[in-house]
This record gives structure tokens, sequence and C-alpha cells, in this order.
């Protein structure tokens, strides 16, 4: 350990430092991040596909949101497992198959005849990709100290609001100009052009991706060691921060990480309530126009990518966490409100909509930042999977939720007020669990 010291006060300068992690940062997260976007395209294009597939199979709105949600029960139970096996085999051999399959399944969508088929595709959607969000965002700390986490997990789901950004017009395009094409409807193309991406990104990381910085023949000996040290001192830091909290178990028994999960539901109501209804949404205040929904969809997802990677960047500067997730969830859920103001006008709805699309994905990105100082070893790998599934669980209720309460009141009011206090209830948790400052 001296001699480790010594050579890290030799060479291990702060530029140094800086240069390295610029280094990996540029060779992990811009991948990773595209990754991201094609996950995301196949799991919400259902809410483009809708204007079209609607009519044609011919389903309520209520149906349409128990289908789109039933993914998260395939993505409920698998989490936990294929974290700890990703743990076990590797990164590159566990991403890369699961990345190959989701796609070929996201493809098969097309094939859908009724609500039962849907429902079936839907769910083993949930089931192939539930290795994929919760398995990065723990790669991420087999890479980086606590201290840089939060921005690089926020420049990772940059692909969220980067998914509308690029997604949607792609989408609205799809089914404007390729509804008689090839005797395929426009949905139908939709699904099968948007998951080729995954299936060649799949092909890729099994080429690409290192496990750990051990393993990165592209490091020098130096920026290794300082990597390898940093993880460790990041390490015995949690440990003694986690008062022991390193087995699988401890997981399970620590009640900030159940508070978490409740925290995160939240959030993930209105994430997928934007996601899977904001196409309709413009549909019936904007304009009927596929083309141009897509477009006008690039307006809130651009603010939220700008908005999430701003804030995760502030957050690690001064080292909260608590305050910059309370107050984006209290943004969105203030937006959601006015929004849903009988009468509205459909620019006034937009400006509304960019403004909550923006909050709850800036909180949702933030957050991650807290169940990773809780936890470490095994049982973050456990933690992490099991937030991310409870939490996602809300992205059953909300498309479901949101297409009842829109059959049976004919209006997005009630809708959007729900999604309001769901978001309002996460920022009041984390206020209340977590205003002590967290460990940078």
């Amino acid at each position: 350990m001296e001699g480790s010291t010594a050579h890290s006060s030799a060479v291990w300068t702060s530029e140094f430092e800086s240069a390295t992690y610029r280094k990996i940062t540029w060779r992990l997260i811009p991948f990773l991040f595209l990754c991201y976007v094609f996950a995301y395209v196949d799991r919400v294009n259902v809410g483009f596909a809708k204007l079209q597939m609607q009519q044609d199979i011919g389903f309520s709105d209520a149906a349409y949101g128990n289908a789109a949600g039933i993914f998260f029960f395939g993505y409920l139970f698998f989490q936990v497992p294929c974290n700890l096996a990703l743990q076990k085999i590797g990164a590159r051999r566990w991403l890369g198959p699961i990345m190959i399959v989701w796609g070929l399944v996201s493809a098969c969508t097309m094939l859908v005849k009724g609500e039962v088929s849907f429902c079936i595709v839907r769910f083993l959607l949930g089931v192939v990709e539930s290795g994929f969000f919760p398995g990065v965002i723990l790669f991420l700390t087999f890479w980086y100290p606590a201290k840089y986490r939060a921005k690089m997990v926020s420049a990772f789901m940059t692909a969220v609001p980067l998914s509308g950004v690029i997604g949607g017009p792609i989408s609205g395009w799809l089914l404007d100009r390729m509804s008689s094409a090839g005797g395929l409807r426009g949905w139908q193309w939709l699904f099968l052009f948007e998951a080729v991406p995954s299936i060649l990104a799949g092909l890729t990381t099994l080429l690409v991706l290192q496990d750990s910085p051990a393993k990165a023949k592209w490091l020098d000996e130096t920026e290794r060691s300082l990597l390898l040290e940093r993880l460790k001192q990041d390490e015995e830091h949690r440990k003694s921060s986690a008062g022991g909290r390193t087995k699988l178990s401890d997981a399970f028994r620590n009640p900030k990480i159940w508070v978490l999960c409740f925290v995160y539901f939240g959030v993930v109501m209105g994430n997928y309530g934007i996601g899977f209804w904001l196409p309709q949404i413009f549909k019936d205040t904007l304009t009927k126009d596929p083309f141009q929904i897509g477009l006008y969809t690039v307006i809130p997802w651009g603010a939220a990518a700008i908005a999430m990677v701003a804030l995760g960047h502030h957050s690690d500067v001064t080292g909260e966490r608590c305050w910059h997730v309370a107050l984006a969830a209290i943004a969105g859920a203030v937006a959601f409100g006015v929004s849903s103001i009988p009468g509205i006008s459909g620019p006034a709805v937009l400006i509304a909509l960019t403004v909550a699309t923006a909050g709850i994905i800036s909180a949702s990105s933030t957050f991650w930042a807290l169940p990773t100082a809780l936890v470490t070893g095994t049982a973050a790998s456990a933690g992490i999977a099991w937030i991310n599934s409870i939490g996602n669980l809300a992205g059953y209720l909300s498309p479901w939720l949101v297409g009842e309460i829109k059959d049976m009141t004919h209006s997005m009011t009630p809708a959007l007020l729900t999604l309001a206090a769901f978001c309002l209830g996460s920022a009041v948790l984390t206020i209340t669990f977590f205003r002590k400052r967290q460990p940078a």
C-alpha cells in the first residue's frame, strides 16, 4: 500500500486522472448509450404503433395499456438473477446475447393478431430485456467510483429522451409513408425496422465490450492501476458507509432500499405515462398527422436530454442527491397538473408536457446515485435490480391505469392528475428519508 501511495503521488496527478476517466467515458458511454436508445425504442414504440394498430386489430385504450405494460411483469421476475449472472460471467457475454434476442422478439410484434398475442409478445420482450438496464448500472460501478457515477448514469440515460428525439420522427414517418408497402401496414414496418439496430448492437457488444479495467487492453498499466486503486478505495468507503451490508440478503433487509423502490415507482409512473401516451395526447390536442406527431415529440424529449445531463453534473459537483431528485419530481408533478387543465390549448399542453418530461427523466437518472451509496458487493447487484424491478411495476400500472381512466372518463385530465400525484409522492418520500447529504 505504501508503494501504491508513492506511485500515485508521483504519477496520478489530477490532470492524469481526469484524462483517464475521459478516455474510458468516450470508450464506454457512447456505445452503451446507443444500445439503450435501441432498447428504449423497442420498448415504447408501441405508443406510435397504437395510432394505427388499435384500429387494425380492434382493442380499447385499456386493452392497449394492459398489453403495453405487461412487458414489466417479465421485467420484474428476471432482473435479480440476471444481474447476479452478469456479475459471474461478465458484461460482454451477457449483454450482447440479450440485445440480439430482444431485437428478434421486438420484431415479432409485427405478427400479432389480437390482444392475447400482443400481451404474449410484450411479456416475452420484458423477460429478455430485463437484464440490460440494471446490468449496465451495475457495470458502471465496475469502472467508476461514486463521485463520477451520477454524471455517467445521466449520460447513459440520455438515451431515454434521445430515443424519443430519434425514434419519434422515424416512427411517424414509417406510419405515414409505409402503410401499404409490401403488403404490410406502417405499424408492422415500424416493429421490423426498429428491431434491426438492437440485433446489430448485440453482435457488436460481443466484439468490443470489456468487463472491467483489469481486462481492458486499451488501457496502459498506469491508467489501469489508477482505476483499480480508485475502485478499491470506493469499495472500502462504501463498505464502511454501508455498515458491512455487502451480502445478497442485505439488499432486502435494508429499509431504505424498500423506500427507494417506492420512490422509483412513483417516478416511473410519470415516465411511462409519457412514454406510452405522449403520441396519443399530441394526436388529441395538436395534429392527426403521424409524421408531425413524431416531430412534436422531439421537443419534450430533447429538453429532457439537456436537463438530465445538467442536473446529473450539478449533483456530482455538489455531492447532493436528495434535493436534485425531489425538486425534479416536483417540477414534473406541477407540469402534469398544468397539462391536465380542461380546455388548455395545444401549444400550452406541449410546453407543460415538455417541463413534465424534463423533470421526470432528470429525477429518474439522478435517482440512481442514491442506492449505490447504500450497499456494495453482491448487495449492490441485488439491490439495484430489486429497486428497478419493483419500480418498473409502475411500467405496467401506468399505461394500464391511464387507459382505464381514459376509457371511463373519455378525458386525459384525471389520468394526468393521477400521474402528478405519484410524482409528488416520490418527492415527499425522498425528502423525508434521504434529506441527509449522501456520500459523493
